[in-house]
């Protein structure tokens, strides 16, 4: 009877076990110096203690790591560049606009350009580079290339 009153008492104990801190004050050392002639009584709680401890902690750490890569993504988002390496190649074409369209949606895609200053930026790298001839091409394909990949989305 004493026996089945120290367990639910040591049960109600358990259940009180918070986060980090253990209400039942038991060691979570893993020394084996630290073993006293109760550790073998209170074993299973005092391993089950630590478990808590050490899965507490892990998950703290994990945490806390994901809230520094999430800072880092949004620094970067905000205040940093995107540079794009374009290489410019001389192609004669029989359809200068189709070309157009699938190297400017190949960049978009490859390069996750998303920000306006970006795509303003990877418009300007195709104005600078081609002659004034393809100046209006260029335009109009860029419009329709933003329109498509842009636009829709934000429609569904």
């Amino acid at each position: 009877m004493q026996g089945s009153k120290e367990y639910k008492k040591q049960k109600l104990q358990l259940r009180g076990c918070r986060a980090l801190c253990c209400s039942c004050r038991l060691s979570v050392s893993s020394s084996e110096g630290a073993e006293s002639s109760n550790s073998d009584r209170f074993a299973p709680i005092s391993s089950l203690a630590h478990a808590m401890v050490q899965e507490r902690l892990g998950q703290m750490i994990r945490e806390r790591q994901d809230q520094a890569r999430r800072e880092e993504r949004k620094k970067a988002r905000v205040g940093g560049t995107k540079f794009i390496v374009m290489m410019a190649m001389e192609k004669s074409s029989y359809d200068p606009r189709e070309d157009f369209k699938e190297s400017m949606v190949e960049m978009i895609m490859a390069n996750q350009i998303e920000e306006p200053k970006d795509l303003r930026g990877l418009l300007n790298c195709y104005v600078s580079m081609n002659s004034d001839e393809y100046r209006g091409i260029i335009l109009e394909v860029f419009h329709e290339v933003c329109s498509n990949m842009f636009l829709c989305c934000k429609c569904h």
